[in-house]
């Protein structure tokens, strides 16, 4: 597999604050490190805008599905997430915290990763991209 591209959801996943809340949440480290290392990074969110406008700074795209007119899981906004990335849908894994989500992305053509805790997305991840992420 040669995966190049890692998509995020935005509430439930980046803004999951793992064991520690006092800090910042482990998943924004996660997207810093995976970028850091020449992967693709977008936010694909349902949301209308972000809370933290400075959160787009960490990513090469943003997907909004109320700027963009199409939400999760429909595979139109995947699939657009992984254009604005230059990349083919089987070149990116999309992480959700719902399963309907995941599913959507995979019926897409991405790797899914349902997002159930911090410990085993970033597990996932790193095994995925052959990474060491450390947190």
């Amino acid at each position: 597999m040669d995966l190049k591209g890692l998509l995020l959801d935005y509430a439930g996943v980046l803004d999951d604050p793992g064991d520690d809340p006092s800090g910042a949440p482990p998943l924004v480290e996660v997207a810093r490190c995976v970028r850091g290392a020449g992967i693709g990074t977008a936010l694909v969110s349902n949301a209308g805008g972000l809370r933290e406008p400075d959160l787009a700074d960490l990513f090469d795209a943003v997907v909004l599905s109320g700027a963009v007119g199409v939400s999760k899981p429909n595979a139109e906004i995947y699939l657009l997430a992984a254009r604005r990335l230059g990349l083919e849908p089987g070149q990116c894994v999309f992480v959700d915290d719902l399963p309907r989500n995941v599913a959507g992305a995979v019926g897409a053509g991405m790797v899914g990763v349902h997002h159930c805790d911090v410990a085993s997305t970033v597990t996932e991840l790193a095994a995925l991209f052959d990474l060491e992420i450390t947190l």
